[in-house]
């Protein structure tokens, strides 16, 4: 069975883009202006707007957007455009469990949920009006993974906002500090990034050992002395040369998070 031809139609300055479908050609008022019509979003027992309804919904509201490019009559226009809205929005409430599953399952942003659950609603509104009801993908999977993936982008902007608040990677040269004796850290300033951030237990950056050594040798505690590299290797059970290989593959990975750029 063939896929009925669609095209997206690029937004305009009254507006919005939408997904064209060649049926919008034939007399169609009757067939995209009645539906479904039931409120989803005051369902709290149902999981998501099922797929059924979500296409019906899109389909309609991609038909809304339309006949507002092509309305001339400015009560026209207020139509359409109030009927768009009110389907885009059906469907962004009628599927708001997506985001919550989403944030529940990134162990990554649960310090930051409440700021990725109110970026996740604008992700949601965009996926709704960018999704094409006529092609065989299900809404909630699409959705999900623009979801997911916006998360992850944010995760990254975030890892590198902190990265540049702290200690200046530049203070460091193939890994060694710079200071008193060659030992010792550039104090923070403008461009830097907190070491410590990532010396959590639960952050998947570092290994267990590049953490402790890290810990030992950039010692977090404000006046703290910095241990040499024989005195780490000697606390952890290593040689100077080892802490030193240890050390340098563990700020490699952090350099490599800071020019990290998002997708």
């Amino acid at each position: 069975m063939s896929v009925p031809a669609t095209r997206r139609v690029p937004r305009t300055e009254n507006a919005p883009a939408y997904v064209y479908h060649q049926s919008f050609d034939s007399p169609a008022e009757a067939q995209y202006t009645a539906g479904e019509s039931k409120d989803w979003s005051a369902d709290s027992s149902a999981s998501y707007m099922p797929d059924e309804v979500t296409r019906d919904h899109a389909r309609r509201m991609h038909y809304a957007a339309h006949r507002l490019h092509t309305a001339r009559r400015p009560a026209d226009r207020e139509r359409w455009r109030a009927a768009y809205l009110d389907l885009r929005d059906r469907i962004v409430l009628g599927n708001r469990k997506l985001i919550y599953r989403a944030v529940r399952q990134r162990a990554s942003a649960r310090n930051m949920a409440d700021d990725m659950i109110g970026d996740s609603h604008v992700v949601l509104i965009h996926a709704v009006a960018a999704f094409n009801p006529w092609l065989n993908v299900r809404f909630s999977t699409y959705a999900y993974t623009c979801l997911v993936r916006a998360m992850a982008r944010k995760a990254r902007r975030s890892a590198a906002d902190r990265l540049e608040n702290a200690l200046s990677l530049d203070s460091l040269p193939d890994g060694e500090p710079r200071g008193r004796g060659g030992d010792a850290a550039a104090p923070a300033s403008s461009g830097t990034f907190r070491i410590d951030d990532y010396l959590r237990d639960d952050h998947p950056l570092l290994s267990a050992r590049e953490k402790v050594v890290l810990a030992r040798r950039f010692s977090l505690v404000e006046g703290a002395e910095r241990p040499t590299l024989e005195a780490v290797g000697a606390a952890v059970g290593l040689s100077k040369e080892r802490v030193r290989q240890v050390q340098t593959a563990a700020i490699g990975k952090l350099r490599k998070v800071l020019a990290a750029s998002p997708c």
